[in-house]
C-alpha cells in the first residue's frame, strides 16, 4: 500500500465548489515535497512566530484565523510582544495584515466575545484588517486556527501554521506544565494557572499555499460578516470594518525545503450553511475531516494514538469499535483531560456523557486493547489536554482545530493538517518520531533528537507503548491512592475511568449534549443515511 492510499482523493473530498485542489492533478488532493515540524507546547510556537513575524517587511503577507483572542497575550512573556503589538507593528512597517476573528457568543456563556472584539478593534485602529467572522451555524463556531507568512522577497522562507493553539490567553504553557501566568478562569481542578498542553505544525513548501488558499476562500466570501441584526447594528455604531478589501493576488507556490518528503493534505469542516445557500466554496458544507479520519482509521492494524480534549458521541466510538473487531492486534491509547474545563452541571455534565458513549463502546469491543489516560504536572495538578493530535500506525498523522466529536465533524469550521512520508517503506520517520517525542513528556524520560529512538526504544512497537502507558499511569495511580506517602513515581500519566452518570443524569444531560456540546451540521439526507 502506498503511502497516499491513506490520503483523501478530490472525489473522496467531496466538494465540487472549493479551488483548493486545483492546482493539483487529475485526483491529486494533496502537496508534496513539504517539510512539517510539529511545535509542540504553546511557550514553543508562540516563540517561533513572534520570530517569524518580527521578520516580515513591507510588501509581506501575515493571514490569521483566530477562535478566541486576546490583544494582551505575550508571545514570549516580554512587553511588547503582545499580539496586538506584534501583528500592529508589523502592518504599520508595511506588512499586509489580514485577520478572521470568531465573533465569539457571549461570555456569560463561558465564551470570548468582549475579548474577540477588543483584539479585532485594537487591530483595526493600528491599520490591520482583522474582521469578526459570525458567519456560522446558529451556535455554532469558526474554530480554525491557521497563520500563514508569505514573504514577497524571500518564498523559500514561506511558512504555515496549522494547530490548536489559539492566540490568546493560558496558552503560552511549556513542558513543565505551571500553565500561562496570563490566565483563563477554568474549573477549580486546574487551580489559578491551569496547565494546558497543545500542538501546532509548522508547514514548510507548497502546502503553505495550500492553507493559504483555505484563509482565502473564506476571506472572499461574499456573503455578510454577521446576520445578526443587534450585532450588525453594534459594530456599525462602533466604526468596525465590515467589508474585507481584496487581497493581492496570490504568489505561487513556496519552493520544496531541500530533502523535504513530507506530503501534506488538509482536511476541513464547514456545516451545511442556510439549507447550503452560504459557503460559496463549501455548498452544503465539507467533511474531509470525518471522511479523512474514517478512511484512515479502517486501515488501522497496530496502533491508533490520539491526543484530544473531547473524545465524544457514538459515531466516534463506532469507528473505533469497528476498527478494533476487524484487526485483533489494534490497540487504542487516547490521552483526554482528567476534568472538562468548567464545572457544573450544564458545562461539564453532558461532555460526561459524550465521553462516556464513545469510551464504553471502545472497551466493552476490547478491553485490553484500549486505553485512556489523563496527565498531570509534577505539583498533581491536572494538565488541560487541548491537542488535537491523531497518529495511526506510524503512518499517517494529524495536528489540527478538531476534536473527535459529531460538532468538529460537521458543524463548526475546522482545519488539520494530515501528513504521510514517503521516505520510508514501513514507517513515516515524521510520524513515529512525533509519537515517541509524546510518549517522552508523559513517560517523564529526558530526550533530545539524537537520543530519541534509544531512550524510548521499548515504546517502537504497538505492544511496548501501550504496556509503558499503563505500567506508568499504574505506579502513579498507586502513589495518590496511598497518600503520596515517599517520593513520586515518574511520569505524567493517570487512567481514566469511565464516568459513572445515573439513568436520571443521563436523562437530563441528553438534550444539552446533542444541541449544545455535540450539535449534528449535516444536511438532512445524510443525517438519515447516518453518513458523512
Amino acid at each position: 500500500m502506498r503511502h497516499t492510499d491513506w490520503l483523501l482523493s478530490t472525489s473522496e473530498r467531496a466538494n465540487a465548489q472549493t479551488r483548493l485542489d486545483d492546482r493539483h492533478p487529475g485526483e491529486t488532493a494533496w502537496s508534496e515535497g513539504n517539510l512539517v515540524r510539529t511545535l509542540v507546547h504553546g511557550s514553543t510556537y508562540f516563540a517561533e512566530l513572534y520570530e517569524r513575524i518580527e521578520a516580515a517587511r513591507p510588501g509581506d503577507l501575515v493571514l490569521f484565523t483566530d477562535w478566541q483572542g486576546d490583544a494582551d497575550e505575550q508571545l514570549t512573556g516580554e512587553p511588547g510582544s503582545e499580539v496586538v503589538e506584534v501583528l500592529g507593528r508589523a502592518d504599520e512597517r508595511g506588512v499586509d495584515v489580514r485577520g478572521l476573528i470568531w465573533r465569539s457568543h457571549m461570555e456569560m456563556l463561558n465564551f470570548s466575545a468582549e475579548e474577540n472584539r477588543l483584539l479585532g478593534r485594537q487591530l483595526q485602529s493600528r491599520g490591520a484588517e482583522a474582521l469578526l467572522d459570525m458567519r456560522v451555524r446558529t451556535g455554532g463556531s469558526h474554530h480554525q486556527k491557521l497563520v500563514v507568512i508569505r514573504y514577497r522577497d524571500r518564498p523559500e522562507d514561506d511558512i504555515a501554521y496549522v494547530g490548536g493553539i489559539d492566540l490568546c490567553h493560558s496558552r503560552r504553557d511549556d513542558a513543565e506544565h505551571l500553565g500561562d501566568p496570563q490566565a483563563l478562569e477554568m474549573a477549580p481542578e486546574y487551580g489559578e494557572t491551569p496547565p494546558w498542553h497543545d500542538v501546532m505544525a509548522a508547514i514548510s513548501g507548497p502546502a503553505v499555499y495550500d492553507v493559504e488558499t483555505v484563509f482565502r476562500e473564506r476571506w472572499e466570501d461574499p456573503t455578510r460578516l454577521t446576520r445578526h441584526p443587534l450585532y450588525w447594528t453594534q459594530d456599525k455604531l462602533l466604526r468596525m470594518d465590515m467589508s474585507p478589501d481584496p487581497l493581492p493576488e496570490q504568489a505561487p507556490p513556496p519552493p520544496s525545503p531541500e530533502g523535504a518528503t513530507h506530503v501534506v493534505q488538509l482536511l476541513r469542516t464547514y456545516p451545511n450553511l442556510r439549507r447550503g445557500r452560504d459557503y460559496p466554496f463549501a455548498r452544503g458544507g465539507e467533511r474531509s475531516v470525518a471522511r479523512g479520519y474514517t478512511k484512515a482509521v479502517s486501515k488501522a492494524e497496530k496502533l491508533i494514538y490520539v491526543e484530544d480534549q473531547y473524545l465524544w458521541g457514538h459515531h466516534v466510538g463506532d469507528l473505533f469499535t469497528e476498527a478494533l473487531h476487524r484487526h485483533p492486534d489494534l490497540r487504542v491509547v487516547a490521552v483526554v483531560p482528567l476534568f472538562t474545563d468548567q464545572a457544573g452541571f450544564m458545562a461539564r455534565t453532558p461532555q460526561l456523557l459524550g465521553r462516556v458513549r464513545a469510551m464504553r463502546q471502545m472497551q466493552q469491543a476490547a478491553p485490553d486493547r484500549v486505553a485512556m489516560y489523563g496527565i498531570e504536572n509534577h505539583r498533581s495538578t491536572p494538565v488541560y489536554v487541548h491537542a488535537k493530535v491523531c497518529l495511526i500506525d506510524d503512518t499517517w498523522a494529524t495536528t489540527g482545530s478538531d476534536n473527535f466529536n459529531r460538532r468538529s465533524w460537521t458543524h463548526d469550521s475546522e482545519l488539520t493538517a494530515a501528513v504521510v512520508d514517503p521516505s520510508a517503506d514501513d514507517h513515516s520517520p515524521y510520524v513515529r518520531r512525533l509519537r515517541l517525542a509524546l510518549a517522552a513528556e508523559h513517560l517523564d524520560r529526558e530526550v533530545d533528537d539524537e537520543s530519541l529512538l534509544e531512550v524510548m526504544g521499548d515504546c517502537v512497537d504497538a505492544e511496548g507503548m501501550f504496556a509503558a502507558y499503563a505500567e506508568t499511569a499504574r505506579r502513579l495511580d498507586d502513589w495518590h491512592a496511598n497518600g503520596q506517602v515517599g517520593q513520586r513515581p515518574p511520569g505524567r500519566l493517570r487512567r481514566l475511568q469511565e464516568p459513572q452518570l445515573g439513568p436520571l443524569t443521563r436523562a437530563a444531560a441528553r438534550i444539552p449534549y446533542l444541541l449544545l456540546h455535540d450539535p449534528d451540521g449535516r444536511p438532512k439526507p445524510l443525517r438519515k443515511q447516518d453518513g458523512y
